[in-house]
């Protein structure tokens, strides 16, 4: 099998009434010997941060001198992102090689894996290939019942900002939503919640209470915000003065927050993780697609933001780098979310939209997006590509002005391959 046909196989797998559960997941792993049992995790779940979350933590423990597995999702340019170990893609090869080791486990299954249960299994055994000492582990969706959450108790799980998104599957209210994050709190553990939600809050303090795990959450009154710059911020917290991240948007400095309250836990279990590593591994922390800067004179930003809640936090972040402002957006959004709240959050800062359809089947198609925000009472114009949509963004935009790209993750690769 070669890298187009393991991808070819692995986009294959039929999904479609797979009933929810974890049984899939643990089968397949048994049947490769039970290699996820070889690692430790970090286990992180949430509704908006989840990502840059893991990737400041990954960094840091990179500094500090551990071999260091990251899984994530979605991918922004090449699948082979979704699993790193310090900093590095799976290879093409190794890919492949890996995707015919576990497929005829997977065919023998009679009740087959989901596409990202069989990606779950393959990285596990990837992880344990490269002798990985810890590994950051994004939930894809939700926490009880997502294919990460075989793994035994984990030496912190984190729960990032919490919001409404995935209700369909996970429920319509808060409580619900929270209900399923909470499924990654394991019995005697650590827990470190990004909190300012009372209503998830509660959940998390009681699965906490009832699982005898031990819940930390941020002082936000200690986060005490620096300078700031599209090249980065700046920021104290408590006893840590002046560290940077090269992360721009301003709900960042929560999520660092978010970051060095975990640190301090594993520092607790027993990892060797210097002040040094903690202040490297912010500084040297790359997350593509989150308020990333991909051109000057006109500004171009991408913005994964996708639901009400982290448009909200990109709107902040535009309005705080560039006060008074007005933006050009390049957008495109999924049929299935919160499309008049999301447009809500940003017609009033838009100068005009270019709006596109995202190479996925649940995308709303760019006319209808076009003519959504036509009614709403601002100009929008509907594009037949996003590289078309980028262009045009950038003329209209002129030298001085500023255009963003947001409203779906899965068209960002194609917005990034545009400055490539």
């Amino acid at each position: 099998m070669n890298y187009s046909e393991a991808l070819s196989y692995i986009h294959s797998v039929c999904w479609k009434g797979s009933v929810p559960g974890l049984s899939r997941t643990r089968e397949l792993l048994g049947k490769l010997g039970n290699p996820e049992q070889s690692l430790k995790f970090i286990h992180i779940a949430g509704t908006n941060g989840k990502g840059s979350t893991a990737a400041m933590l990954a960094s840091i423990l990179e500094e500090a001198g551990y071999t260091v597995g990251l899984y994530t999702s979605p991918f922004i340019n090449r699948f082979n992102e979704r699993m790193q170990v310090n900093h590095t893609c799976i290879g093409d090869e190794e890919l492949a090689e890996l995707t015919d080791y576990v497929r005829p486990y997977a065919d023998s299954m009679a009740d087959s894996p989901t596409e990202f249960e069989l990606i779950t299994a393959i990285a596990m055994e990837f992880f344990k290939r490269k002798h990985c000492d810890i590994v950051v582990l994004e939930v894809g969706m939700g926490g009880a019942l997502d294919s990460t959450n075989v793994i035994d108790t984990p030496e912190v799980a984190v729960i990032a900002a919490m919001g409404f998104d995935h209700t369909r599957e996970l429920g319509s209210t808060m409580t619900e939503i929270a209900s399923a994050k909470a499924g990654i709190i394991k019995p005697h553990g650590d827990v470190v919640i990004y909190g300012q939600n009372p209503e998830a809050e509660a959940v998390f303090e009681r699965v906490a209470a009832e699982q005898h795990s031990t819940l930390s959450r941020p002082d936000y009154s200690q986060l005490i915000p620096g300078d700031f710059s599209l090249e980065g911020q700046s920021f104290s917290y408590g006893t840590w003065k002046d560290l940077r991240i090269p992360l721009v948007g301003a709900y960042q400095l929560n999520n660092a927050a978010v970051v060095l309250t975990a640190v301090e836990v594993l520092r607790r279990k027993g990892w060797s993780i210097s002040d040094d590593a903690v202040r490297e591994g912010l500084a040297h922390t790359r997350w593509p697609a989150r308020f990333e800067v991909l051109h000057r004179d006109p500004v171009f930003i991408v913005d994964g933001g996708h639901n009400p809640h982290g448009i909200k936090a990109t709107a902040e972040s535009l309005q705080r780098i560039f006060p008074g402002q007005k933006f050009v957006f390049v957008t495109g959004v999924m049929a299935d979310k919160d499309v008049e709240h999301i447009l809500g959050l940003i017609v009033p800062m838009a100068r005009r939209f270019y709006t596109v359809t995202p190479p996925n089947p649940r995308a709303m198609q760019a006319d209808v997006l076009a003519q959504r925000i036509q009614a709403m009472g601002a100009d929008a114009i509907p594009c037949n590509s996003i590289p078309q949509a980028v262009a045009s963004a950038m003329d209209f935009a002129g030298p001085d002005g500023v255009a963003c790209a947001l409203g779906s993750l899965y068209m960002s690769g194609d917005v990034r391959n545009c400055f490539q």
